[in-house]
């Protein structure tokens, strides 16, 4: 056998040799060089070139930051002084939004896929729900004090992108607690007749392991895409003259950009809104009009004006 790289060796006698040096050296060619790592390297550095410009391809979108990950606790702060300095104009949202979801809740006690379906429509239909804040957010931003009317008349200077934006919401509420019942018909086993027996059923027997899977992920995938692409989607329509479909693709390119800040954020509003339900939705008449107003500020930290 001859070594491989002398003159005159056959091709044939190049592949015995790198048989044996793959043998004897470890399972690689002796004398050869792979290049797959930099190719695969290279692939995937052009693969995340491609899925972060994808978007700007087929949208003229707005330049979207990127931000510090503790910037969610500063929108918190701002939104606080926002909703501290227009107490008249923020708390009715509070108050309004605390008294429907009391009343939806109560009417859905006996039906616990009903239940959980409308505490988790709760994030789903929120950001809509906080449309009129967000006018008074930008307004105190101009140095302008806001009455809840002057909320409601920037409401209608928006109403056409933003009713488009929430017959989207809308849908996939309707989808989700369509989605909850067939949920429950397929992995739920135990006691449907009121909500404390479902809450045992899930919680306490240990019976029900693959509904809560199911539960979860499909609820979390549904409630990911749906805050994906209104995370900024209805402060921005309610800024500029833009679609709601530029607005949502901006939206779903912040959170693309900002991943971990926005998945913080994410988790920020599911623990405020739980704490909310935990107080009978006593707690919402705060922590609602506190989101809202913060969420204006995140739109304001993450698209350049």
């Amino acid at each position: 056998m001859r070594l491989a790289g002398v003159a005159g060796a056959t091709p044939r006698e190049e592949i015995d040799d790198d048989f044996a040096g793959m043998v004897l050296g470890g399972g690689r060619p002796r004398g050869r060089r792979s290049d797959s790592a930099p190719l695969a390297a290279h692939h995937r550095e052009t693969a995340m070139d491609h899925s972060s410009n994808s978007l700007e391809q087929h949208f003229h979108l707005p330049h979207v930051r990127h931000i510090d990950r503790s910037r969610p606790l500063q929108w918190l702060k701002l939104g606080w002084e926002d909703m501290r300095d227009n107490l008249g104009a923020s708390l009715p949202y509070g108050v309004v939004l605390a008294a429907m979801g009391y009343l939806i809740l109560s009417f859905a006690a006996d039906m616990p896929y009903l239940f959980t379906a409308a505490i988790s429509g709760f994030f789903l239909v929120g950001p809509i729900a906080a449309a009129g804040l967000y006018e008074v957010s930008r307004r105190h931003e101009r140095g302008e004090r806001a009455s809840f009317m002057d909320s409601m008349r920037g409401l209608r200077g928006h109403a056409d992108s933003i009713a488009y934006f929430g017959v989207f919401l809308a849908l996939a509420l309707i989808a989700w607690e369509r989605l909850s019942a067939i949920l429950f018909a397929l992995f739920f086993r135990g006691d449907l007749a009121e909500v404390s027996g479902f809450l045992s059923s899930v919680f306490m027997s240990g019976e029900n392991l693959y509904f809560v899977f199911a539960y979860m992920v499909i609820g979390g995938t549904l409630a990911a895409v749906v805050f994906a692409l209104s995370a900024v989607a209805i402060p921005m329509l309610m800024d500029r003259d833009v679609d709601s479909v530029t607005a949502a693709m901006t939206s779903l390119r912040a959170v693309q950009v900002n991943f971990d800040t926005m998945a913080l954020w994410a988790a920020i509003i599911v623990a405020l809104v739980l704490v909310g339900f935990a107080t009978m939705m006593i707690g919402m008449v705060i922590l609602l009009p506190l989101l809202g107003h913060a969420s204006w500020h995140a739109y304001r930290d993450l698209i350049e004006k």
